[in-house]
Order: structure tokens, then C-alpha cells, then sequence
């Protein structure tokens, strides 16, 4: 346990020489920033790569289910009685009807391939998916369209950018699932009328979906009473896991489940990889810091032959010159940390406010770099920096504590 004298001793040793009396010695300085830089680093790609798994998970289910419930080879018919036994499972919180197809869409001189996706009435009434933005039109209006109008839609407004489509305006969807007649199967189209532009904040979705309700689109692909599946919400997504398992042994064979953990789990994998990735890397920056911290004591070692040969005489024992060296590199790692702590907290408040850095949306998925700062990734970035620092006291330490007093001012 450090004492008073210990402290005091590391301190004053601590205060360059002579000449900078009261200022730390440039090599202090040096392995203080070197230690600061790596914390800030560190600090920064750790909050953005934070940020983005969260920012992505945030996009993926504004559009997809917590759990997605299908039936083996074949499309759902009763779906409302499976739904009230998926509603029955412990944590489910929603189950509602849902179509999925892949389609074509043209409008004057413009054509692009995506998704339609049929929503039920109740889900359209209450402006359709949560976390969906809806800066034109009204999502409520899907459901008020009668059998002589037009089926309405809403498309994501990148497609909207792309076709050239405001609220109002008809695009057509085209089909490949159409009617089988004597000349093969000829595609569906049939003409549908813009009534609410969407952002998800995903480029992948906003260029690529549409949704309609139901009957609508039951209607356009000739599917009667027919739909995909279920969407299931549950009130913790990240034990979507352990309900998909559930609903999937309660309906039993025939069905699948999966879970949206299970659907997006490459891309996750591949973002946790990443993370621990760079924290490893970056750890190697505050490594480098630490050979400066070993440096700077070494050379403190050498300048202080004399003074700690003088302690020894004067009864300091091996275990106290070690102490005192100890002390000096966690303090210079202490201040390091502590200034990179501020530095890079103050790099990612500023990122998440200002949103200076832009990034391709079609390549990235998102416009700009996000940020979030975790506890436990902080308690792991400090504690590495210290662990690191500590280390790199161990043998300038061990050096000056074996150093013989009387060897040190022979020539004295």
C-alpha cells in the first residue's frame, strides 16, 4: 500500500529538472499525449461502430418483424386462428397478417424492381409502421380506398426521387405471378395511386418498398384469403430468439419461425467482429504509449541514480523505490487517460450533434456517422489504457529498486 512518503517522492520526481522546475519534463508530456491520443481513438471508433450497430438495428426492424411466422411450401389461410395461438406465447406483444412479393414498378419514362409489402387495415389505420417517418401524405389514407378507385400506396422517397412521383400521382406495378392462359403465364399490372412518401432512414428500403393493404393487394395477385405470414412483435427484441422458439414449438411442424437476430445474423456477426477488430488494433496505439511511459522512467532512472541511491542509504527499502516508480508511469497513464476520456467523449458529443462527416447512403446504408457512447465500452477502454500503463512500470521499476547505493555514488 503506497504511503505519504512514496507519493511525495513520485511526485517531485515527476517535476523536471532544474531548469523547468514546476513544469512536467517533455518526455512526461510526450508519453501523456501518446497515452491521450490512443484513449481518444479508441473512445471514438468504438462509439461509431456502437452507434451504427444500433442505428442499423434501429432501421432494420422500422421496416421487418420482431419474428416473422410462415407456413412450410405453402402460403397462410387461417391465419387468424394461428395468430390468436401466437398471441397466447409468453412475450409476444403483436401478431398481425402480412404479403411479401417482389414486383416491378414503371412510371413515364422510368422502371425499377422492388418489393410490395400488404399491410393489414388496423396497422394502416394507426400510420403503419412505428418507426417509419412520413413526410407527405398520410399513411391512414392506404386503407380508405374503395374497390372502383385505384389501390393506394406508399413508397419510400428515394424511389419516389427516382420515378419521379409526388403524392397523387399513379405508378404502375407489374407482377410476375399472373394468370395462367393458353399463351403461359402473363404477368399482372395494374395501376396504383401514391398516397404517402416514407422514410425509414435505410437507403435499401426506401428505394426498394412499397406498401398497399392487404386487400388490395390480395386483390391485384389473385390470392383470395390468402397471405404470407405473421409479423410478431414482442415486447424485448433482443429475446426474439427464445419467442420465435416458443411460437415455433407451439404451432409445431408445418411452420417456420425466425427471429429478426436470425434473418440479419451474417451482417451482425460481421459487425461485432469488426468492433473487436478495431478495439484490438487501436489498444495497439495505447501499446506504443506504453513503450514511452518504460522510456520516460528509464530516463528518470538514469537522471536519479544519485537521489535514489540517497533514499536507499537513508533506509528506503525496494519495495518503496518500486512503489515510487510505479506511481509515476499510472499517474502519467492516469492524466493520459483522463485527457483522452474528455477528448474523445467531446469528439463523438460534437459527431452526434453537428453530423459533419457524410457518407454515401447506397454504399453505407446511412447518411451520416452515428454515435453512442456505451458504459461498459468506456470501463473496457479505461481499464485497458491503465492495465497497459501498468505493465510498462513493471521493469523501469524493478531496475531502480535493485540498484546498489553504493555502486550509484562511488564517483559521486
Amino acid at each position: 500500500m503506497l504511503g505519504f512518503f512514496e507519493t511525495f517522492v513520485a511526485l517531485r520526481f515527476l517535476r523536471g529538472v532544474k531548469k523547468t522546475k514546476g513544469f512536467l519534463s517533455l518526455s512526461t508530456l510526450i508519453s501523456t499525449a501518446g497515452v491521450a491520443v490512443g484513449v481518444m481513438a479508441l473512445i471514438v471508433v468504438i462509439g461509431v461502430m456502437t452507434g451504427f450497430d444500433q442505428d442499423l438495428k434501429k432501421k432494420i426492424l422500422s421496416v421487418n418483424a420482431h419474428v416473422v411466422v410462415l407456413k412450410q411450401g405453402a402460403s397462410l389461410t387461417d391465419y387468424s386462428k394461428v395468430a390468436a395461438q401466437v398471441k397466447a406465447v409468453p412475450g409476444v406483444v403483436s401478431a398481425s397478417p402480412f404479403i411479401y412479393t417482389q414486383v416491378m414498378f414503371s412510371a413515364p419514362g422510368n422502371i425499377s424492381g422492388g418489393v410490395i409489402r400488404g399491410l393489414d387495415l388496423e396497422t394502416i389505420r394507426q400510420g403503419g409502421p412505428q418507426a417509419l417517418e412520413v413526410p407527405q401524405g398520410r399513411f391512414a389514407d392506404l386503407a380508405e380506398s374503395t374497390p372502383e378507385d385505384p389501390p393506394r400506396v406508399a413508397i419510400g422517397n428515394e424511389l419516389a426521387r427516382n420515378l419521379n412521383l409526388n403524392v397523387g400521382d399513379y405508378l404502375n406495378v407489374v407482377s410476375p405471378l399472373g394468370a395462367l392462359t393458353p399463351m403461359g403465364r402473363l404477368p399482372r399490372m395494374k395501376a396504383f395511386r401514391v398516397s404517402a412518401v416514407f422514410h425509414s432512414g435505410m437507403f435499401e428500403f426506401d428505394n426498394t418498398l412499397i406498401y398497399t393493404s392487404i386487400p388490395r393487394l390480395q386483390e391485384f395477385l389473385g390470392l383470395r384469403d390468402k397471405v404470407t405470414g405473421l409479423e410478431v412483435g414482442v415486447k424485448d427484441i433482443y429475446a426474439a430468439d427464445q419467442v420465435a422458439q416458443a411460437i415455433q414449438e407451439k404451432l409445431g411442424p408445418g411452420f417456420i419461425t425466425r427471429s429478426w437476430m436470425q434473418m440479419n445474423r451474417s451482417l451482425f456477426s460481421a459487425l461485432k467482429l469488426e468492433k473487436i477488430a478495431m478495439f484490438i488494433i487501436l489498444t495497439l496505439i495505447i501499446l506504443v504509449a506504453a513503450f514511452g511511459i518504460a522510456s520516460t522512467l528509464f530516463m528518470m532512472v538514469m537522471k536519479k541514480t544519485r537521489d535514489i541511491a540517497i533514499l536507499k542509504s537513508m533506509g528506503a527499502t525496494r519495495q518503496s523505490i518500486m512503489q515510487i516508480f510505479i506511481l509515476e508511469g499510472l499517474v502519467i497513464g492516469g492524466v493520459g487517460t483522463t485527457l483522452g476520456l474528455g477528448l474523445g467523449l467531446g469528439l463523438c458529443a460534437l459527431l452526434k450533434k453537428y453530423e459533419f462527416i457524410k457518407l454515401p447512403r447506397d454504399i453505407y446504408y446511412i447518411s451520416t456517422l452515428p454515435v453512442q457512447i456505451q458504459g461498459l465500452d468506456l470501463i473496457f477502454i479505461i481499464g485497458a489504457a491503465m492495465a497497459i500503463s501498468f505493465l510498462a512500470t513493471l521493469y523501469p521499476s524493478w531496475q531502480a529498486a535493485r540498484l546498489d547505493p553504493v555502486e550509484a555514488i562511488r564517483y559521486e
